[in-house]
């Protein structure tokens, strides 16, 4: 609810709950409800929120709107105005320059938004910053969001928004394990099932800052934009600049809530055209050694369990035979593949899988061709550290570009390659070029989807140093950590599906022993944990055994089964008391079919850990508890509805109330469906 009843700029008065039907005298009425006192020792009007707070309003925190014209002349606004549709309207103030805002409000309640700014002035203007603000009431006093590290991305964070700027920034060119990822704040203790909360994304995949405040003025505010280094935007006169858009919701039921408004928007604006392909990604398998006898051999095992696609991972081009060298050249090594790749594509083809392939782009090493042939393409100086033996290309040099674009096409063209795995190893570092590096790679990114519509893309930065949903409208994956460890998995997944749905999020069966924590795990922990997202295997199946082979290919049978379930459903996780124990699932949206895991991460606090509860589902409909997957037990005996092999019950008493669960050892987790009677 904007106020746009006088003279001064339009003020956002209320974002949150649904207010009804309110009649124009009624909203004028609570507009003028709301405008509060003037205070001692402050402006002499009522303090108002206008969409670019200033110094002008009265407003001494973070500006909405900041730099300045060549020569210091001043900028402000004289005038606004607003047009508007059914679900959408657009806020001009204009003066020397014009900022125009639109604000979208989407059926499932999601709130997006964003400024474009013109330079309508005889002087360039260096922008400083133009970000997002969103007001938040007094009750939302604590704050969540995210940090993490390299394999161990989406650790939460939580704290009381005391008077002053929770304030996260992020400097990598790329948002980063450390990522704050979205951004919310609610009432004191709000969790999965309950609570007020308001969240926000920058749809941004460059640098970023998001923050929350609280001011000793009275007002809170949930803020974020792009982080411009000093001179990195200078608009010339009639030249303009667009803010990433802000992606914002409420919800009055916890951060299932959330998901409940995010996930069904994102599924809306999705471009994913068939089910999500069960994938072999051959790099734990076999890293970078790399020939048709092992990987012919590995594709025919992959297809014998039911994998849909196969990719190649980093190895296959001119010279690469460590992380070392050959970023940049690439050309199909014929060393390794002297008849090309078309060998093992037709390998995996006729074991019933499509092809993908592992590439680079953004990256070159200092010891390969391109960087030997064409320095000036290069970010940085010899003299700065490398980061995985590697630098940055400059996507903004438009030789660099169109070399990229040519050799991706060319691949693309020679090869029916179904996929690319697009990594991005490393931070830029170079001051200044975020901006126009993450704008390149949007342009390249689609520039390819548009020659290749049949091609889809995963975005991998060392894992997920890269999950947005700016990118989002130009990937079709997203590859969610590098490790495959099932114990880390669990949280990682828990809280990047927070804001996107499972079906974009890659979750591979790893080996018994992971390869980056060395931590053994059983099968069947592994198995439910890389079930619920767009599911895979990154492991060795040379070295397999026979059961475990079969154990994998009912696994995957399963998967298919429950696809279409797992892929559309609503995302819901319960609050549980023991932090050791974690329970997830996916309800359908007619609430009729449920999957849903119960995990052990560690031991639990009690010998027999209380009955588990399943969340979301329809209260009036009677269910039958199916065990689907159990792993190990410490247990005389399990509980005898598990033993009886089902059991049958209305919604509200599982929902509730909940059922006994077998005594798992720690680490380990069991499966069930839950289907209308």
């Amino acid at each position: 609810m904007l106020d746009a009843r006088d003279a001064r700029p339009p003020a956002i008065v209320h974002w949150g709950a649904d207010l009804g039907d309110l009649s124009p005298a009624a909203l004028a009425a609570l507009a003028g409800a709301l405008v509060p006192a003037v205070p001692p020792s402050s402006i002499d009007v009522p303090l108002r929120f206008p969409l670019l707070p200033s110094l002008a309003d009265g407003w001494s925190e973070r500006p909405g709107l900041d730099g300045f014209l060549a020569g210091r002349a001043p900028f402000g606004f004289t005038g606004w105005s607003a047009e508007a549709g059914d679900d959408w309207i657009s806020i001009t103030a204009a003066g020397p320059l014009t900022v125009t805002t639109r604000l979208e409000l989407s059926p499932e309640g999601v709130l997006r938004l964003r400024h474009t700014l013109v330079n309508n002035a005889s002087a360039d203007f260096v922008l400083s910053a133009l970000d997002l603000q969103l007001p938040i009431p007094d009750r939302a006093r604590e704050v969540l969001d995210f940090s993490g590290l390299w394999a161990h991305e989406r650790r939460p964070q939580r704290g009381e928004l005391r008077q002053g700027a929770w304030m996260r920034e992020s400097r990598h060119g790329r948002p980063g394990h450390d990522d704050a990822f979205l951004l919310a704040v609610g009432e004191p203790g709000f969790g999965f099932r309950s609570g007020e909360v308001w969240a926000a994304h920058l749809a941004w995949s460059g640098d970023k800052r998001g923050w929350a405040s609280r001011s000793a003025l009275g007002p809170a505010v949930l803020g974020a934009g792009e982080l411009l280094g000093a001179g990195e935007v200078t608009l010339a006169p009639g030249a303009s600049y667009a803010t990433p858009w802000l992606v914002a919701a409420w919800s009055g039921t916890g951060l299932d809530g959330l998901s409940d408004r995010l996930h069904p928007w994102i599924r809306g604006r999705s471009t994913l055209r068939r089910p999500r392909p069960v994938v072999l990604n051959t790099w734990e398998a076999v890293y970078f050694s790399q020939d048709l006898e092992t990987l012919g051999a590995l594709a025919d095992a992959a297809g014998a369990v039911g994998v849909e696609r196969f990719v190649l991972d980093d190895g296959w081009f001119t010279g690469r035979r460590d992380d070392r060298r050959a970023l940049g050249d690439w050309f199909v090594d014929t060393e390794v593949w002297p008849a090309g790749l078309h060998p093992l594509i037709a390998r995996v083809h006729a074991a019933g899988m499509d092809f993908g392939l592992w590439v680079e782009p953004e990256m070159v090493s200092p010891s390969s061709l391109l960087a030997d042939q064409h320095p000036d393409w290069v970010l940085g100086s010899d003299s700065s550290p490398t980061w995985r033996f590697q630098r940055v290309l400059d996507l903004a040099n438009p030789a660099a570009y169109a070399y990229l674009l040519d050799r991706l096409s060319a691949l693309l063209d020679e090869y029916p390659i179904a996929f690319l795995k697009w990594d991005h190893n490393r931070d830029v570092l170079t001051p200044g070029i975020a901006h126009r590096q993450t704008a390149a790679l949007y342009r390249l990114l689609g520039e390819l989807r548009t020659a290749y519509p049949h091609v889809e893309i995963e975005s991998c930065a060392s894992g997920g140093g890269r999950i947005d949903l700016g990118i989002l409208e130009l990937v079709d994956r997203f590859w969610t950590s590098d490790t495959n460890d099932p114990l880390d998995r669990q949280t990682i997944q828990r809280w990047t599906s927070l804001l996107v749905p499972p079906e974009y999020l890659g979750g591979h069966l790893g080996d018994r022993d992971a390869h980056i924590t060395g931590r053994t795990t059983d099968l069947a922990f592994r198995q439910v944990t890389a079930l619920f997202g767009s599911t895979g295997i990154e492991w060795n199946l040379l070295h397999a055994t026979p059961a475990e082979r079969a154990a994998i290919a009912d696994w995957i049978a399963l998967h298919k089964r429950l696809r279409a379930l797992l892929h559309t459903g609503r995302v819901v996780r319960a609050d549980t008391a023991d932090p050791a124990q974690l329970v997830h699932g996916v309800v359908a949206q007619d609430r009729r079919d449920a999957v849903f895991a119960y995990v052990t991460l560690d031991a639990p606090q009690a010998a027999l850990p209380a009955p588990v509860r399943f969340p979301g589902l329809d209260p009036d409909l009677v269910y039958t508890v199916t065990p689907l997957l159990t792993g190990p037990v410490t247990q005389d005996a399990p509980p005898p509805w598990i033993a009886a092999g089902s059991v049958t019950l209305p919604g509200r008493v599982l929902s509730e109330v909940g059922l006994a669960v077998p005594l798992l050892k720690p680490q380990q987790a069991a499966l069930f469906e839950v289907t209308a009677a």
